[in-house]
This record gives structure tokens, sequence and C-alpha cells, in this order.
């Protein structure tokens, strides 16, 4: 038996880098949302023995770096299961793009690991299994809006909020997140910016994030909509003032992501941001309609862009099977 999943993207409301940790590490906080933008994939045990990946995009490792086979490697003894364990990957989603698509990618191989098999693995066994294999995973198993602290492996589901409609840049730029991250550092030396002013700028954004969930959504400022937070608490909640701390490395090595983001602007966004380190950006708009428009317009302009949605929580779990 074959199951076939949906493994959708993420973007991230948000990004703050902290200090770096001992293991290597920073310290991010961050809140994801599960967009419908997917990949697919498509998982099969048979008889035998070994995990087999297939994807006609160059850019996929077919050997045992790629998260899927790491964490089908990981779960199947967990399982109590034997057999070949095959994983054709129906690639979508860019590569090195901020999406999520490699996290998605393991996450929607467990769950239909599971199916095939026809057993499951506890929450807990679940979640430890994700952490191990990568920072964005856990994320996944959860959907709609999540927070993400630690190294963005500690995960929290927000309130549920209702859909809205966005448009998703993918130039063809890949970014390297552990390279930005030594360029976060490099810069972060430069500038002598101490532990302490990282703690600080971390405890500024967990403030904004805290006094935002605390709001009842009728009482918060109406500026963007012109009907209140109750209709569009993402818009929100970006407008608040949170952004994206890769911008500041990213944009100065490719000067085009920059212009994409100020595009995403012109075109009507209410929002636009770079996801994770790059190099999807994205924008936040009013209405399927205006999001239409501003693909159609960006397209024009020699952009590859796609409107798409946010998915609930719930959106996001009866969407992954077909």
């Amino acid at each position: 038996m074959t199951i076939v999943c949906r493994s959708f993207a993420k973007i991230n409301l948000g990004l703050r880098i902290g200090a770096a940790r001992a293991d290597g590490f920073h310290e991010l906080l961050t809140v994801y949302q599960t967009i419908a933008l997917h990949d697919v994939i498509r998982v099969s045990v048979e008889r035998g023995s070994g995990i087999e990946i297939k994807c006609s995009d160059p850019h996929v490792p077919g050997d045992d770096s790629n998260t899927c086979y790491r964490i089908v490697d990981r779960a199947m003894p967990v399982l109590g299961a034997k057999g070949r364990v095959v994983i054709e990957i129906d690639k979508r989603l860019p590569v090195q793009g901020g999406l999520g698509g490699a996290s998605s990618n393991a996450i929607a191989t467990l769950v239909g690991l599971e199916r095939a098999l026809r057993k499951k693995l506890g929450a807990a066994e679940r979640l430890s299994i994700a952490a191990e294999v990568g920072s964005d995973l856990p994320l996944f198993l959860v959907g709609g809006t999540v927070l993400g602290v630690g190294r963005g492996e500690q995960v929290y589901p927000l309130p549920d909020l209702p859909p809205i409609h966005c448009v998703v840049l993918t130039p063809e730029i890949g970014v390297s997140t552990p390279k930005a991250f030594a360029e976060w550092d490099r810069r972060n030396v430069d500038a002598k910016l101490t532990a302490s002013a990282s703690s600080d700028r971390m405890k500024e954004l967990g403030r904004g994030l805290s006094a935002w969930l605390s709001e009842p959504y009728s009482s918060a400022p109406s500026s963007f909509t012109g009907r209140g937070r109750a209709e569009n608490p993402l818009l929100w909640l970006v407008r608040a003032g949170i952004e994206n701390d890769f911008e500041q490395v990213v944009f100065p090595e490719y000067p085009e992501l920059c212009e994409g983001k100020r595009a995403l602007g012109h075109a009507g966004a209410k929002y636009a941001s770079l996801s994770g380190s790059g190099s999807t950006l994205y924008g936040l708009f009013v209405s399927k309609a205006a999001a239409e428009r501003a693909a159609v317009r960006l397209r024009k302009q020699g952009w590859a862009a796609q409107a798409t949605v946010t998915l609930t929580r719930r959106s996001y779990w009866s969407r992954i099977f077909d």
C-alpha cells in the first residue's frame, strides 16, 4: 500500500535571534504559521530492508543526509517494524527556501509511515524523534499558528487564528541557514552586541507576543483592515512590530531579496517579510482577490509569485492525506 501525504510549508511571523548556545545553536523566538503550498510525499513499505529516496530534483539528497531517510531510520525500531521503506518526493517547494520543506517532508513521511504500517507512535515519541532530526520538524507535528523557542524545536500551539491570504515569492536563490547564522555572529561581534543586549531583544519580542495573546480580539487596534483584530488577528500581530532578524544579514548579501520585499509592499501587502533565513518572501493581504491580483502583477514583473492562504490547525490535519 502506498500512502500519499501533502507536506505543507510554513512561514515565520517574526524571528528573533538570541545568543549562541554551548551546543553551537542559537536561542530563537519565532511564530511559525503553516500555509497551503506543499510538496507531495508517497510512502510505501515493502518486503526486504533499507530505505530508498526517490526524487527528480537533483538538489534533494538521496542518502542518509535526507531528513526523510533519517526520521524513518529512527522511527522504525521504535515502531517495532521491519521492511523496505520507499519514499517518493514530488518537490514543489524550493530547496533552501525558508519554507521548511525538508522538515515538512520528514513529518509527512513519518505520519505516512505510521499509516502504512497501521501503527502509531505516542505524541512524546513523535516529538522526541522529530527534534532529534531537526529544529524545524516539531512545528509540523502541531500545525496552524505555533510559538517556537529554544533552537526552534520547542513548540507551543497558539490560538487557532482565521486564515489570511498571502503571496509567496520564491526567487531562484538558495540561502544557507548555517552561513546566515555565521554572518549574524560576525556582524554582532563587530558591533560588540553583548549577551545581555541579545537577551533584552528576545524579551522585547516576548513581551509583544504576550501582550498580543492577552488582548481580547475585539479590543485591539483596527487601523489595518478597518474592522478590528477580530477579523484579521494575524495582521494585527505582524504589524505590532515583529521582524525577522535574518533580513539584516541576508538582504545585504542578496539585494534582490530586499527588492522583492519592496515589490510585495508596492503590490498591496499589508506586511511583507523574509521567511526563515530565506530566500522565500511573503506578503499578507486583506482578501483572496487582493492576493491574486498582486500575484498576477508580480509575475508580470518577473517574480515567481503564488497566491495561497494560511492553514489553521484543523485545516492542516484534515488536508494532509488525500
